[in-house]
């Protein structure tokens, strides 16, 4: 639900450029004001960052980066540290190419002095920082209107089901989003936080992606220049183990034995990533381990035919998403996952607990990882009391989920004109009036 004090805005576009802007990518789609429901195919997903190539001195702006050919030694900037944006010049360039240029894709450019924006943030971001969002999006961009909420409340307004027509949110609903820049657990009852319940968690992907890039450096090749390509074997070959049973025999069955007592590694498991060139190939892939071809380093391989770098990939794989159930692992000292969950719990009452408890949606990249929800179930059930009902749920599109509840939100033009603030508004007001508001305190 909108905060209490909100009044209707004056007469506002048909459209809203309704933009979940997130530290690893934007989601992004022009929504009418229709009453159609938009869908996930209505949403695009863009890099948020400028790169910048050592080796062709190219450099790629958002979904510029679809393009690039040679993903070698690329510096990312992120214009969002923590969930936050705090490099507007970056940002401006982004949101600049991909919504208003000529280069801006035919369904996401717009005019901004006729477009409404819709803009999600992260819980308990800092006042500054919200300032600073608020004049850049009417003094330089100059929107309509505008409004900015916390992202994970607009999970709330997708429909209980597919024939459901009501306007009103969920009453009851627990948001995990496990991102790009941490975790956070945030319980939301009838469309508002539950400020004291709100637990975050440092773990997230850019630490998973760190973590195992200082791993390959350590066991096999300097790679800590390769952001890009460690995080894309990160998403093709990590796995979740389904529990710390099983995490035990799987460290047992990848360990190689000490000098002079070596092991057969489990094949089952230890992985060839064969790396890519980026002349005849751009993406690399995973195989079955080969302990003869893995032997194989650079400058022992054959000068003519095709040459193979491979980076084998044993424990790796289900080490670094452990640290989402096992952050102690690496000496970070906070609860895991499903402990935090059940710290967040223990803040609601009981009825409110039963609730949360029955509609628990888990959203963002993190989730994908093959074994984490059942890994997660597997860590809570035990600790949720017998007369509860869990019901936890990946949603259907982790990544572009939370983007799809604020486009319901946005295609209700009833619900929007009542949170909407025109820029006449605030050339009027200013930018002291316009954070309590969007607190609920105006």
């Amino acid at each position: 639900m909108p905060p209490k004090g909100f009044k209707k805005a004056s007469a506002a576009p048909n459209k809203t450029l309704v933009l979940d802007n997130g530290a690893y990518s934007l989601k992004a789609g022009l929504v009418p004001h229709t009453s159609v429901n938009p869908g996930y195919d209505d949403c695009s997903v863009l890099p948020n960052c400028i790169a910048r190539s050592h080796r062709d001195r190219c450099t790629y702006t958002s979904s510029e980066l679809f393009d690039c050919k040679d993903f070698g030694e690329l510096a990312f900037r992120r214009p969002v540290e923590k969930g936050f944006i705090v490099n507007w010049e970056a940002e401006k360039a982004i949101w600049e190419h991909e919504f208003m240029d000529d280069t801006a894709k035919e369904g996401l450019r717009c005019d901004p002095t006729e477009t409404n924006l819709l803009l999600t943030e992260r819980p308990n971001c800092p006042k500054q920082l919200q300032s600073n969002c608020d004049e850049i999006v009417f003094e330089q961009f100059e929107f309509a209107a505008y409004y900015r909420g916390v992202g994970s409340t607009f999970n709330a307004y997708h429909p209980w089901n597919v024939d459901s027509v009501s306007a009103l949110p969920q009453e009851c609903l627990m948001v995990i989003d496990t991102s790009y820049s941490d975790t956070t657990i945030m319980p939301i009852y009838s469309g508002r936080l539950v400020q004291a319940a709100i637990r975050r968690l440092t773990v997230g992907g850019k630490l998973l992606t760190n973590y195992l890039k200082e791993l390959a450096s350590l066991r096999h090749y300097n790679m800590m220049e390769e952001t890009y390509l460690l995080n894309e074997i990160k998403e093709a070959v990590s796995f979740v183990a389904p529990s710390m049973q099983q995490f035990s025999k799987d460290l047992e069955r990848t360990w190689k034995g000490r000098l002079g007592d070596k092991r057969i590694l489990d094949s089952t498991i230890v992985v060839d990533y064969v790396l890519p060139d980026y002349e005849r190939s751009i993406h690399g892939y995973a195989r079955p381990h080969d302990p003869a071809k893995s032997r194989m380093r650079r400058g022992l391989q054959p000068l003519q035919g095709p040459r193979e770098d491979l980076l084998p990939l044993g424990n790796e794989r289900f080490a670094v998403p452990e640290l989402l159930f096992n952050p102690s692992d690496i000496g970070i000292q906070e609860a895991g996952l499903h402990e935090a969950i059940m710290e967040s719990l223990n803040e609601l009452p009981d009825a409110l607990k039963a609730g949360m408890l029955a509609n628990v949606v888990v959203v963002g990249g993190n989730s994908l990882i093959p074994g984490f929800m059942e890994r997660l179930e597997n860590e809570l059930r035990p600790l949720v009391p017998a007369q509860y009902i869990l019901d936890m749920r990946r949603a259907e599109d982790p990544i572009k989920h939370t983007w799809l509840g604020a486009a319901q939100f946005a295609s209700q033009p009833d619900l929007l004109q009542q949170v909407l603030v025109s820029k006449a508004e605030y050339d009027e007001r200013g930018s002291t009036w316009l954070l309590k508001k969007f607190s609920g305190k105006d």
